[in-house]
């Protein structure tokens, strides 16, 4: 699998980050995270910002809380709180709906698309292939 191509993101770009490609990062996916490290690797150079919207965090820390790896978990959400955190809000949630019903998005597809553009998003990255009738935003998958 080739790495993302981030031509598009120009210096100090903030990009809001779905779930999948968090988890793949966090958890050194053999398959997938190396698609997604250079944009990790961006990050740690201060070269791009990341934003993850609060619904991620839910995604995300529900593997380790499922095995029962609480210590996991807090290392986990402490690497997600040093990014943007976008709660859901009354217009974040409208806003997802809205694209629910334009562009018949799951709902945390939805919610992640009207997170990235509340904050003014360069990007959405993703490895969710729903997106693809996304035309009025960028999305990096």
């Amino acid at each position: 699998m080739e790495p993302l191509d981030l031509s598009a993101l120009p210096p100090g770009a903030l990009v809001l980050i779905d779930t999948a490609p968090v988890i793949y990062a966090l958890e050194s996916h053999p398959k997938y995270a190396p698609r997604f490290q250079p944009l990790f690797d961006r990050q740690a150079a201060g070269d791009v910002l990341f934003a993850v919207a609060s619904i991620t965090i839910a995604e995300v820390l529900t593997g380790p809380l499922s095995a029962g790896e609480e210590a996991l978990a807090k290392r986990y959400r402490r690497v997600m709180e040093s990014w943007q955190v976008v709660d859901l809000t009354a217009d974040i949630a409208e806003s997802a709906a809205r694209f629910r019903a334009s562009l018949k998005l799951k709902l945390a597809d939805a919610i992640q698309l009207a997170s990235a553009i509340a904050v003014d998003a360069e990007a959405l990255v993703t490895h969710d292939r729903d997106f693809s009738r996304v035309k009025s935003f960028t999305i990096l998958s």
